[in-house]
């Protein structure tokens, strides 16, 4: 937990510093996206060489459709309200 704490911490002063340089925040987007994309492939791979979850893939599937639908819903409502109360340009 300490090393997560670390990195963080550095990652924060890095992010400071770094912030000045138009170019690099914009290659760390990039980076971002692309470690995200890798990390959904690895955890891909994780859930495919689980035989057990793969096994379970029937009986689990409706429960984590719904589950990702409700999700889906609740970020998209908070991100609504969220927007309303702290973004919204008020046009009156």
């Amino acid at each position: 937990m300490i090393t997560v704490l670390l990195l963080m911490g550095a990652g924060i002063l890095a992010g400071v510093w770094l912030g000045k340089f138009p170019l690099v925040m914009k290659i760390n987007d990039k980076l971002i996206s692309w470690a995200i994309y890798l990390l959904l492939f690895l955890l891909g791979i994780g859930v495919g060489t689980n035989k057990m979850v793969i096994q379970s893939l029937d009986s689990i599937g409706l429960q984590a459709l719904l589950l990702t639908i409700g999700a889906l819903a609740g970020s998209i409502a908070m991100g609504w309200i969220i927007y309303r109360v702290f973004f919204h340009l008020n046009n009156n």
